[in-house]
């Protein structure tokens, strides 16, 4: 089967290309631009990649080789040539997931699925370690890149693929996993789901859907759930040696789990080695807990950029207090005063989340509120100015609005100097904080 992806230079869409290679089919595609994810699949044996999305292209490539399957990413447009092309031509044409849910089946796999509103690329990247630490075969996709592995990987001899289903535009809907391990639930992606029970509504449909789902009992409660034979409720005090290490007797232990900072962080370890002794069948608990020491986390997830300045993707207030968790544990180890960089995530969530900041950055000496990332915007929604969102905080003197500009450059600059941890938290794709970052200080 020769599969053809459009947007193939993007972190979702590469990844499952890698996949679709390993696994036997043929693969090619376009993108608009060169990035680091098609420099990778060319030196991974994906020649025929094309930079630009034209009708000369797609049609040269069709004509060599019959397009069995057009995949795209949820960046290209409806009217594009190549979309256009293979409409014409009656050639299946589709988003990621249809494609991904038949390589499960064709290569007989067990899904694992991490779903939730905050904590399930940590918890998929988690559940990826542990197999890998246990030295048990395994073919996955990840979120967000890793320094144990690729994003993508197929292995034959596997049972199991470990895969992130997000919520947004009801995609995870679209599978039935084996193993369900749900990381947390709140109410995001309101343009999809306009109420809170319309998105519970499919966090229910989605679980309705697997064969076995772990939650916490939190969630469970909110989603009106008890235990059942396809249901497991977890109870945090029985967690409590992850949640809090000074639990664990053994000293070497111990010190394997204080590699995983904050509470948040460390029950989502908590599920992620629920799920994987439930696949594996494992009784032990600590024997797959301990295999968290040296856990090097995953990409803008309290990713160091350079010496003291951080890189997190925070942009939710749940998934802001998640890093905060962290980041303080962090900052009282050392002794360092905590500055946060923040770029909201879309003004229309913001429109949802006003009340929602309050105490979220607390603890924080200092915060540099910065304009909202704009995507997929209502254009009937007013733009919310920072020193808005900011008055929304049960503690409004701690932040100031601020540009990405040489002035806050030289303030983080004055901040590094005097010995200060400076976390910055985004969501946004290019252009966005995270890239400036990275941009101004590791250059």
């Amino acid at each position: 089967m020769h599969i053809y992806f459009a947007g193939i230079g993007g972190a979702g869409i590469s990844p499952l290309a890698e996949i679709a290679h390993k696994a036997g089919y043929d693969v090619s595609g376009s993108d608009l631009q060169e990035t680091p994810y098609i420099e990778y699949l060319r030196k991974h044996g994906v020649s025929t990649i094309h930079i630009g999305q034209d009708l000369e292209h797609i049609s040269t490539v069709h004509s060599e080789t019959p397009i069995d399957w057009f995949v795209r990413s949820s960046a290209v447009p409806d009217d594009t040539a190549e979309v256009l092309f293979c409409r014409d031509r009656g050639i299946k044409s589709t988003k990621r997931d249809e494609l991904l849910n038949v390589i499960i089946k064709e290569q007989n796999l067990k899904l694992i699925a991490i779903a939730g509103t905050h904590g399930k690329s940590t918890t998929t990247a988690m559940v990826v370690w542990l197999f890998k630490q246990l030295g048990v075969p395994l073919s996955y996709l990840l979120p967000a890149k890793v320094s144990f592995g690729d994003m993508g990987e197929f292995a034959k001899e596997s049972q199991f693929f470990v895969y992130e289903c997000d919520e947004f535009d009801r995609n995870f809907l679209a599978f039935k996993p084996y193993i369900s391990l749900i990381s947390g639930i709140s109410w995001d992606h309101h343009e999809i789901f306009p109420t809170r029970e319309d998105y519970q509504d499919a966090f229910r449909e989605f679980i309705g859907q697997s064969r076995q789902t772990f939650i916490w009992a939190e969630d469970a409660a909110r989603l009106g759930l008890v235990n059942s034979a396809s249901v497991t409720v977890l109870e945090t005090p029985d967690y409590e040696f992850i949640t809090d290490p000074e639990h664990i007797p053994d000293p070497a232990d111990r010190e394997a789990l204080r590699t995983i900072r904050g509470y948040t962080n460390r029950l989502d370890a908590a599920l992620a080695a629920q799920g994987v002794e439930s696949a594996l069948e494992i009784s032990d608990n600590i024997s797959v807990v301990r295999k968290y020491k040296d856990f090097p986390g995953l990409q803008r997830r309290m990713e160091l950029i350079v010496p003291n300045l951080y890189s997190d993707y925070a942009h939710t207030p749940e998934k802001i207090r998640g890093a905060m968790s962290a980041a303080l544990e962090i900052a009282a180890d050392t002794g360092q005063n905590l500055i946060i960089l923040y770029e909201p995530l879309t003004n229309r969530r913001q429109h949802y989340m006003l009340d929602n900041y309050k105490d979220c950055f607390a603890g924080a000496m200092q915060l540099y509120w910065i304009p909202s990332y704009l995507a997929r915007e209502d254009p009937n929604q007013r733009i919310l100015a920072p020193s808005e969102l900011i008055a929304h905080l049960s503690d409004p003197s701690i932040a100031t609005p601020a540009l990405r500009d040489a002035d806050l450059k030289r303030t983080i600059e004055a901040h590094l100097a005097k010995g200060a941890m400076i976390v910055g938290m985004a969501g946004g794709g290019g252009n966005s904080l995270d890239d400036w970052l990275r941009d101004e200080f590791q250059a």
